[in-house]
């Protein structure tokens, strides 16, 4: 992985069934791909994975990923996570749960997470271009250069430092996002930029 990127690795939090391993990570032909397959010695059987940006946490930007997925099953995700690693707030730009013909964002906020979210059908097994620019008056989430929501709030937007993580999860344990086969995320390529002020 480049500088300042790194593989997940351990149970989630709050998701005791599930499982981050490092070697799911994998680079070949241009592509990053994050792999979800068995691991016959856990209790779920199925383990994932997720890299973060962690090295490089951004107040307000913008963030594209140029991704696919090769079936479904996990939930295929990118999103931005607060930098402190305390939770809420979230924002998620592109969050399959579990399907490959839909796929949702959504912002996590408040201390008791309340959500707000939207939806579109899309082919994710097509390379899509997600983006999500973040501001202090407004996130505004983008999927090939369309807007498809937005969120104007300032309640709602997180005003804080985030990293821009990108994960596929399993959620076996509570039977919802739990794949039959083993799958990927693809990601061909990630692109951030930094909000500036200009002052006069």
């Amino acid at each position: 992985m480049p500088p300042g990127w790194f593989e997940f690795s351990g149970v989630p939090e709050g998701d005791p069934s599930g499982l981050f391993v490092r070697s799911h990570v994998s680079v070949s032909g241009g592509h990053v791909s994050l792999t979800v397959t068995r691991r016959p010695h856990h209790r779920s059987a199925w383990a994932s994975a997720g890299i973060c940006h962690c090295g490089l946490p951004r107040l307000y930007g913008a963030f594209f990923v140029h991704s696919r997925v090769t079936g479904s099953g996990p939930d295929e995700i990118d999103l931005l996570w607060p930098a402190a690693r305390v939770w809420p707030p979230e924002i998620d730009f592109n969050e399959s749960v579990a399907h490959i013909g839909s796929s949702t964002w959504s912002v996590h906020y408040g201390g008791s997470d309340h959500v707000i979210h939207g939806a579109t059908r899309i082919d994710l097994l097509r390379w899509h271009t997600w983006g999500v620019i973040w501001t202090p008056r407004v996130i505004r989430f983008l999927v090939d250069g369309h807007p498809w929501g937005a969120v104007t709030s300032r309640s709602q937007i997180p005003h804080q430092p985030m990293t821009l993580d990108i994960q596929n999860q399993t959620f076996c344990g509570r039977g919802t996002e739990c794949p039959r086969r083993p799958v990927m995320m693809q990601v061909d390529w990630v692109a951030e930029y930094a909000f500036t002020t200009s002052k006069p």
